[in-house]
């Protein structure tokens, strides 16, 4: 069996797994309660009553979750995600804030135990990021983050303005499966652009020595990548062509069922103003998601990577 089966099939034995231990735990506690509760009828007990409570409670977020797991269904929902984050018009302001979304993300990760790789990095001219390309590893990172892609807002007191004036700032953030094991996509070198460069920003001082990183232009649709991250050419290339299949694939998917495709309507209606999420830090703490209506005052704690109940929300009213 290839390597790449192997792979798959073991991702599905751990998920059929974890899943299959998820819905005892549930019956475990639907029948635990289910008698509690005949004999709490039959006898006042407090002690009873407040671990009844318990196990409601605890029923309560395993169905949540089991409910959760069913609205994972989508094809690719199992994959890995390809995130690209870039800043909106405005400077400083926006670059620091695209930082601040790519810094959201990674801590999302880490609470979810996903390994993140940074695939390519463009640093603002002053602060922040114009653009940040990275993978999440993870089962079922895409089916969490492909509800994440739109344009994000964010209103605060600029810390650049010297008259601590508020500023309003956008950054867009798109999401695309990794299909690269699993989708046959063909592409043809003589429909690519290749050109390499001397790398700049983050990676680490290797990447700045020699001409490793790589800009792909793929000359049929125009659709540009680039990697700057690994040290040498080959592998620079080899993650580049990665998100390019991984771009082609979403656009041949768009094409395909543009009726119904509403991940792909999304993406047309980005722009500046057709924000998903505002995050409002100044004169109030808010942030809310404008499909959802879903809203929290702890936007700090959103900023650090606390975004599953807008995840959630997401997938139930199935905005993606």
């Amino acid at each position: 069996m290839p390597q790449s089966e192997r792979t798959e099939l073991l991702k599905n034995v751990r998920h059929l797994t974890t899943l299959f231990s998820d819905w005892k735990a549930f019956i475990s506690d639907y029948e635990e309660l289910e008698t509690g509760l005949s004999l709490v009828q039959d006898e006042h007990d407090p002690a009873l009553e407040a671990e009844l409570r318990q196990v409601a409670e605890r029923l309560e977020k395993r169905t949540t979750h089991l409910e959760l797991q069913n609205l994972l269904s989508g094809e690719n929902d199992d994959k890995n995600a390809i995130v690209l984050i870039h800043s909106g018009a405005g400077g400083t302001e926006s670059a620091d804030w695209a930082a601040m979304l790519f810094r959201m993300y990674q801590r999302w990760a880490e609470i979810h135990r996903f390994k993140v790789e940074l695939m390519d990095y463009q640093p603002g001219d002053e602060a922040g990021i114009k653009s940040v390309t990275f993978e999440v590893l993870g089962d079922y990172a895409y089916g969490h983050l492909k509800t994440e892609g739109g344009v994000h807002r964010l209103v605060r007191i600029s810390p650049f303005d010297a008259n601590k004036r508020r500023h309003t700032s956008f950054a867009s953030v798109f999401v695309y499966p990794d299909i690269e094991e699993n989708i046959d996509i063909q592409i043809n070198e003589s429909d690519l652009k290749v050109d390499t460069y001397r790398a700049s920003g983050a990676g680490g001082q290797h990447v700045n020595t020699t001409d490793s990183a790589i800009r792909i232009t793929h000359l049929p649709t125009g659709i540009v990548v680039t990697c700057q991250n690994e040290r040498s050419q080959h592998k620079n290339k080899s993650m580049a062509m990665k998100v390019l299949k991984a771009k082609l694939y979403d656009k041949e998917q768009a094409e395909r069922n543009a009726e119904r495709d509403k991940l792909n309507a999304q993406k047309q209606r980005i722009a500046w103003g057709s924000q998903i999420r505002s995050y409002v830090l100044h004169p109030y703490q808010l942030v809310k998601d404008h499909r959802t209506d879903y809203e929290t005052s702890q936007s700090a704690k959103v900023l650090d990577g606390e975004i599953d109940p807008f995840i959630e929300a997401a997938l139930v009213k199935k905005v993606v």
